[in-house]
């Protein structure tokens, strides 16, 4: 059986799903279509906690559905700007799990992971997916993959 290891950066799927259709993606329908016939190694959901109870049910439902959460807190500097990025802790637990899967998905439209995914097609000779909302999708990313798979109606909750 296919092995596969999923990362999904939570923040850029909100926000680039909410612009484009103003909806939620539908994890379930996701957790579906990407371990169809696949035995999971590792599957990552990298968030920022606010700390509030909405959140943390959210985060419930996640892990419930069989993602391990990883956390930062969320940080808002004196001049207003807010930070939280897991690019470089997606970027490591990739890495990390590329030995141990086939097939990586990688759900996010951020072109800092071209690199990422370049090495990881490349060295080590994996299959790489990348779920991302078409029109918030860097062109770098998605020429990169192995595989894009645009997330649209039919990885949208109701």
């Amino acid at each position: 059986m296919t092995k596969v290891a999923i990362f999904v950066d939570v923040q850029n799927v909100y926000y680039t799903v909410r612009e484009a259709y103003r909806k939620n993606f539908d994890y379930n329908k996701f957790w579906a279509q990407s371990t169809d016939n696949r035995e999971v190694v590792k599957a990552f959901c990298y968030a920022i906690d606010r700390g509030d109870q909405k959140q943390r049910e959210f985060q419930n439902i996640l892990r419930a559905i069989g993602f391990d959460v990883k956390l930062k807190p969320f940080i808002q500097r004196s001049d207003g700007s807010t930070k939280g990025d897991w690019d470089v802790g997606i970027a490591l637990d990739a890495m990390e799990y590329a030995e141990q899967a086939d097939v990586i998905v990688l759900v996010s439209g951020d072109g800092d992971f071209d690199l990422l995914v370049n090495k990881i097609r490349v060295k080590h000779a994996k299959k790489v997916e990348v779920y991302g909302v078409p029109q918030f999708t860097a062109a770098t990313l998605v020429n990169e993959a192995s595989e894009f798979i645009a997330i649209d109606k039919a990885l949208l909750l109701n």
